[in-house]
């Protein structure tokens, strides 16, 4: 449910499972988007290709809640809702974070050089400001990982996903 009392600023939370299907080694992505504090998206996939190390399958995970947070900006927008601040996405993952920062690409990024373009100039354009997350508080490893009760109960509480049918 949308709350009326929130901003409506659009949030991505993003995380990768690396190599995670034991017969493709191919990696899961997981996302989700927040409009202010209620879940408006979400997605797992697995990726199209083998990502050769943790930081890429992370790095093509963030282009996808990327895209998705661009898109969602330009229907609000169509629907005159501006967004004058930077959307936000947490990631969990240092290295690619420092990737984004970086202007410059070393050899072993080139093989995702596409996706640090578009990540990058959305970065320097103030599109988007990237935001470490620590591993325990990934919000988005409820899409990539088996969770324990605990925590799985724990994500969906913060994600504000409550369930409608459990008795008062």
């Amino acid at each position: 449910m949308l709350r009326k009392d929130y901003d409506l600023q659009l949030s991505g939370w993003c995380d990768s499972d690396w190599a995670g299907c034991p017969l493709t080694r191919r990696s899961l992505t997981g996302w989700f988007v927040l409009l202010g504090s209620s879940p408006i998206s979400w997605k797992t996939k697995k990726q199209q290709i083998v990502s050769r190390s943790f930081a890429e399958a992370e790095y093509r995970s963030m282009a996808v809640v990327i895209g998705e947070l661009k898109w969602l900006k330009g229907l609000l927008h169509s629907l005159g809702i501006s967004h004058s601040q930077p959307m936000r996405f947490h990631c969990d993952n240092q290295a690619t974070l420092h990737i984004v920062k970086n202007s410059i690409f070393h050899e072993r990024t080139k093989h995702i050089e596409v996706d640090c373009h578009f990540i990058r100039d959305e970065y320097l354009t103030s599109n988007i400001a990237p935001t470490y997350v620590p591993t325990h508080a990934q919000l988005a490893d409820i899409f990539t990982k088996a969770l324990g009760l605990t925590q799985f109960t724990s994500l969906l509480c913060k994600l504000g996903i409550c369930n409608l049918h459990i008795p008062t």
